[in-house]
């Protein structure tokens, strides 16, 4: 039976490594810069996994050995029964994590693919709100914000790709509580989510994030 252990940040890391040997495959005839990029790539994988146990490194270390296109493809199509999907949660949590909202408007979660998904999130185009809900330490945690595009190029804040972007501000308690006075905190984010989930290698940014708008 296959256990899930692959998040879906992880499992990006894995094709980024995936990518770039294959690129420096089909470059690089030296041999010996051959088997320092192979090496790396392992590394990088492993280094992505905070628990490994060694029969997984095994699995994740076979990356080394292949030369050509299909290889690497049956080997990110092997690795899909191990993906760990988003966890489930139902329209009433979600709800739950947005009880100001009572038109609260939610994507058929069923037409998601979960096992892709590391935030998930939607646009209310009416209200031009992002919502973004992601599981930390065992419970969802559920932020709101005005989205606006900025009809340019740069460096997503959760993904760290060059894409369209968009500002994205979150209303946070003022330090001082007072009915006319509120802070915020924006940054620029993937205007499309979903490209977003399919690069996103690393939570950090997007826990960092996510923390300092919930006080």
């Amino acid at each position: 039976m296959n256990t899930p252990f692959i998040r879906n940040h992880q499992y990006n890391v894995i094709k980024k490594q995936a990518e770039f040997l294959l690129k420096t495959l089909r470059a690089v005839a030296d041999r010996s810069v051959l088997e320092t990029v192979r090496h790396r790539a392992v590394t990088n994988i492993i280094e992505a996994f905070p628990f490994l146990t060694e029969d997984q490194k095994q699995m994740l270390g076979q990356i080394s050995t292949f030369e050509k296109a299909e290889d690497f493809q049956r080997y990110l199509s092997s690795l899909e029964p191990y993906l760990e999907p988003f966890p489930t949660i139902s329209l009433k949590q979600i709800q739950k994590l947005f009880p100001k909202n009572k038109k609260l408007k939610i994507p058929d979660l069923r037409s998601i693919d979960l096992r892709y998904v590391t935030y998930l999130s939607w646009i209310d185009i009416a209200t031009n709100k992002l919502f973004i809900v992601y599981p930390f330490e065992g419970r969802f945690m559920g932020i709101e914000g005005r989205i606006t595009p900025i009809n340019k190029k740069g460096y997503c804040l959760f993904c760290n790709r060059h894409q369209e972007l968009a500002s994205f501000s979150v209303k946070t308690k003022p330090a001082i509580a007072s009915p006319d006075n509120f802070s915020a905190i924006s940054q620029y984010v993937c205007l499309e989510s979903q490209g977003c989930n399919h690069s996103i290698t690393d939570t950090g940014s997007l826990e960092k994030f996510i923390l300092s708008v919930s006080k």
